[in-house]
């Protein structure tokens, strides 16, 4: 995995994958604000086709709310996208960006509390998954 994101693999099914993954992100009180599905978008503009993979935009309120106080401009960072992309027919990649991204990008101090817990909580989601 990159240095800017986690990640799990499953032994499931794309479908199956994706309801976890909501499920494992709402438990630790995300929100999915924007789903993009990528492999339907490619095949629609470029007509590629792509294995199953969809970006979910997951949004934690409060620590949203904590890091705009912090540094208005940080929702050019938001929300935190988490990607569920099928590696074949039983095997799934589920992978959340790093939360930590926030504070190396600005710099700005306030946001390491933000951060730390935002990283946790999906850290958390992701080991559900596991």
């Amino acid at each position: 995995m990159s240095d800017y994101g986690m990640s799990v693999t499953l032994s499931t099914d794309y479908a199956d994958a994706v309801a976890r993954t909501r499920e494992a992100l709402a438990e630790q009180g995300f929100g999915v604000l924007t789903e993009i599905d990528v492999a339907a978008t490619m095949k629609t503009k470029l007509d590629v086709d792509l294995a199953p993979y969809v970006i979910l935009g997951a949004c934690n309120p409060p620590l949203a709310y904590r890091a705009i106080t912090a540094e208005a401009s940080i929702g050019l960072l938001l929300p935190c996208n988490v990607v569920v992309r099928s590696l074949d027919a039983d095997t799934t990649l589920v992978e959340a960006m790093d939360p930590e991204i926030m504070v190396k990008v600005t710099d700005v101090a306030e946001l390491r509390a933000v951060a730390d817990e935002a990283k946790a909580k999906l850290a958390a989601a992701l080991k559900t998954l596991a």
